[in-house]
């Protein structure tokens, strides 16, 4: 009977412990006692907790990994794209600007006719300096033609095709160009040279030449029309026995540089070699 009426009397008898011992953990009674039980047990949650968060970065690096990768990728496309795109505006600035130099240059020559050309060829040997432009005869050229830059003389046209030609630049070793230093007013004939120098011969020994003077087209012999800047004076040599000066010149052109021409084309030269005297046969 005791035991029967001892197991009717249990689940209360629980109950009320456990009432009793929320009671006390809620008024916090039973702190200094659960932080007594659970500091033992802080280094095992924390090496616990240490490998678990070492586990999970060990099986998401590889997506990790691959994600990195892929932005790299992404990122260095859009580099490339950006660097073409900025190239590319380089170019329609360079573009712009030699077309407005250019321009300039025609203005100030009211007088001709001018047809535009690309450099699309150079010369590959040592011995000839010429340029192919992307203009022919389908556009007007012929040979003979005389080439200009934004800056001045280039050289004439010695070749055509339908749509192409060859023009032979003025530091050509075969190339001729009557010319007129200023201040001086003193003319001579200019040639090029295999290292591509410029040369003035056949200046008048009177003629007061000095570095920095302006050497420009002086229309005579028919090649090329006047007044087309060609470079400046860079020395002089005058011997005391000799018949004439010789100078040598810088050319304003920048021929390594060269991309848009134009060529003169209302300008037709004239061929005066049958018209000078046959030197005496002895």
């Amino acid at each position: 009977m005791r035991s029967s009426n001892r197991r009717k009397w249990q689940p209360l008898i629980i109950a009320l412990g456990v009432l009793g011992v929320l009671a006390l953990a809620f008024g916090g009674y039973l702190n200094p006692v659960s932080g007594a039980l659970l500091r033992p047990l802080l280094p095992i949650q924390a090496w616990l907790n240490t490998r678990f968060l070492a586990f999970q970065t060990f099986l998401e690096a590889p997506a990790d990994t691959a994600r990195l990768q892929q932005e790299n990728e992404l990122l260095e496309q859009e580099v490339a794209r950006l660097q073409a795109q900025v190239i590319a505006l380089q170019q329609q600035v360079t573009e712009v600007e030699i077309l407005s130099a250019l321009l300039d240059f025609a203005r100030a020559q009211p007088s001709n006719q001018y047809q535009a050309a690309a450099v699309i060829g150079r010369d590959p040997s040592p011995f000839l300096q010429y340029i192919l432009i992307n203009r022919g005869s389908d556009d007007g050229l012929r040979r003979g033609m005389p080439v200009v830059s934004a800056e001045g003389l280039v050289g004439r046209v010695t070749a055509v095709t339908a749509n192409a030609a060859r023009v032979q630049l003025i530091t050509d070793p075969a190339a001729l160009v009557d010319v007129r230093i200023l201040p001086a007013e003193a003319d001579g004939v200019m040639t090029g040279s295999l290292t591509a120098d410029l040369f003035i011969d056949q200046i008048p020994v009177t003629a007061s030449l000095q570095s920095g003077d302006l050497v420009l087209t002086s229309g005579l012999g028919g090649g090329y029309p006047a007044n087309i800047l060609v470079g400046q004076v860079t020395s002089v040599r005058n011997e005391a026995t000799a018949l004439f000066q010789q100078a040598s010149l810088d050319a304003v052109t920048d021929f390594a540089r060269l991309e848009i021409v134009l060529v003169i084309i209302n300008f037709r030269p004239i061929d005066v070699t049958p018209l000078l005297p046959t030197p005496a046969v002895p």
